[in-house]
């Protein structure tokens, strides 16, 4: 099961009994924010793309959405998301509890810079049920991460 890799991964860290799992839905921003009792805002999506020959997952905040230009202007190539299907193939985790832990190797991870202005964000926990509350810098230092990218725009602005 997905959220028990994602357990014995966060075990490293010392962050595995961080996990929250919910009697209910957190699959969507909206449903992990109300399990949580938090802002939307403070709810760290995990998007999951294909970029030529590689997966690329891109964790921001839930108030955010890709920059197309941006996204091009990084990556040098058009943002294309992967279909369920895929993300479960490529990242081992299904749409609702995609997250940046226990990924294969060949997956790059990138943390937007959106993340930076809350003390806390919540990551699934490769469950549609579950989250993590963590710093940016410690989402940042238990993820095999490839950096930090400025490719979103908060929806509304």
């Amino acid at each position: 099961m997905s959220i028990e890799k994602v357990r014995t991964y966060l075990q490293k860290f010392g962050l595995e009994k961080r996990v929250r799992e919910f009697p209910v839905s957190s699959a969507t921003v909206e449903l992990a924010a109300k399990a949580l009792g938090c802002e939307a805002c403070r709810i760290a999506k995990t998007l999951s793309f294909s970029c030529g020959n590689d997966t690329l997952l891109l964790v921001t905040a839930g108030d955010c959405k890709i920059d197309n230009a941006k996204y091009k202007q990084t990556f040098h190539a058009k943002a294309k998301m992967l279909s369920p299907e895929e993300a479960l193939a490529l990242t081992g985790h299904a749409v609702g509890g995609v997250c940046p832990f226990a990924v294969p190797e060949n997956v790059k991870i990138y943390l937007d810079v959106s993340l930076r202005r809350f003390n806390t964000v919540f990551p699934a926990c490769g469950s549609s049920n579950s989250a993590i509350e963590l710093t940016p810098g410690e989402l940042e230092n238990c993820t095999e991460n490839s950096g930090w990218v400025d490719v979103c725009k908060i929806v509304g602005q």
